[in-house]
């Protein structure tokens, strides 16, 4: 994670009011030489001002299609604003408003521990291993998979994605995130004995050359802990209280909860299921707190609850607020760039490779993996 300095007492000391008042100022005098990008979990107080709102999938081809903007406010986390830089065109500068807006799953991976485990995985195999890494993970993991055969995937797409690489031959190593590879895959038909978890942190990953040569996935032990917060007994709490009510869960959830869910989906999957509901019916969502918010408030006519009875938040996405967005945009208007988030050039490029076989194999709808 990056570390942000304190941003000038100026903006440490605006009021709500008054940090909006100059954001809204300050987007007016930038104009169409300004986008800000707004990730779902993003707090309402900020997302209110951003230009287009999504989940990573979206946002990511949202970023490439910016044609005209100098800048790219990116008011999500680090490896979104990656994302954002290396899709997007030479010229357009992408900042961060808060550094520290890390991803602890991002951080789980790490650059020199997946090339440990390719060494070991394509060494025992002798056959072709294809790296996946969802898009929750950065710029260097990104690269390598670009520059192994491999691609980028979102929780919209992943399925489309392990579908592609399956046909590429050989097995597929999943990474940062062991439960959305998990589930995925079990839903395409992958029994759960052909796939194993690697650990970066034991030698060849905790698994013996019997285990990496019979697996057909390797889920590198990562996870979201957000997602990690929802579990199999919460949804059987739910069930014995009120049996009407529907489950839906993000398949960055573990294993035992997808399965007891009625649905899971990515975040495109849940608003669209739950949009298109009838009045009347109940929902119980396994996914980020904000989100599950704004659900409730946008379909009074339906019951919409989280599946958790504790707040599943976004922490680090958390530290992207009004004060630290009204001092990015404070700074752009007096001609200063502040938070600049800019990928290696040859990074960029091998990083471009994954994402853009992502982006080939985007669905038209978003679907379920269950």
């Amino acid at each position: 994670m990056l570390f942000q300095p304190p941003i000038p007492p100026k903006y440490a000391g605006l009021t709500d009011e008054q940090a909006c008042a100059m954001i809204l100022e300050r987007k007016k005098a930038l104009g169409s030489r300004l986008v800000i990008l707004g990730h779902h979990y993003q707090q309402d107080e900020v997302i209110r001002f951003a230009d287009f709102t999504g989940d990573s999938l979206k946002l990511s081809q949202v970023g490439a299609e910016q044609k005209g903007a100098e800048y790219i406010v990116f008011c999500g986390v680090h490896f979104m604003a990656e994302s954002a830089d290396i899709l997007s065109e030479d010229g357009v500068t992408v900042i961060l408003p808060d550094l520290s807006a890390g991803c602890s799953m991002a951080d789980m991976a790490e650059l020199d521990q997946l090339e440990d485990a390719w060494d070991f995985l394509v060494g025992e195999c002798g056959q072709e291993v294809i790296p996946i890494t969802y898009v929750n993970s950065t710029a260097a993991i990104k690269a390598f998979c670009g520059g192994h055969g491999g691609a980028c995937c979102t929780s919209s797409n992943a399925r489309a994605v392990l579908e592609w690489a399956f046909k590429q031959g050989g097995k597929v190593i999943f990474l940062p995130d062991q439960h959305l590879g998990r589930n995925t895959a079990f839903a395409m038909g992958v029994p759960l004995e052909q796939m194993v978890v690697f650990d970066p942190a034991l030698p060849n990953g905790g698994l013996s050359p019997d285990q990496a040569r019979d697996a057909k996935v390797y889920l590198w032990k990562g996870h979201c802990s957000v997602h990690g917060l929802f579990t199999a007994q919460q949804c059987d709490d739910i069930r014995r209280m009120d049996a009407a009510t529907k489950i839906i869960v993000h398949p960055e959830c573990a294993w035992e909860v997808v399965q007891k869910a009625d649905m899971a989906g990515s975040t495109e999957f849940i608003i669209k299921t739950v949009s298109e509901a009838p009045a009347g019916s109940k929902w119980a969502i396994g996914t980020e707190i904000h989100l599950v918010n704004r659900l409730v408030e946008r379909f009074p006519d339906k019951a919409v609850r989280s599946l958790a009875g504790i707040q599943c938040l976004c922490t680090t996405m958390y530290r992207i607020d009004l004060k630290h967005l009204a001092w990015t945009l404070d700074a752009l208007a007096a001609g200063r760039v502040v938070n600049q988030i800019k990928v290696e050039a040859e990074t960029k490029r091998l990083a471009t490779v994954a994402l853009k076989r992502m982006l080939e194999n985007v669905t038209p709808v978003p679907v379920a993996i269950k």
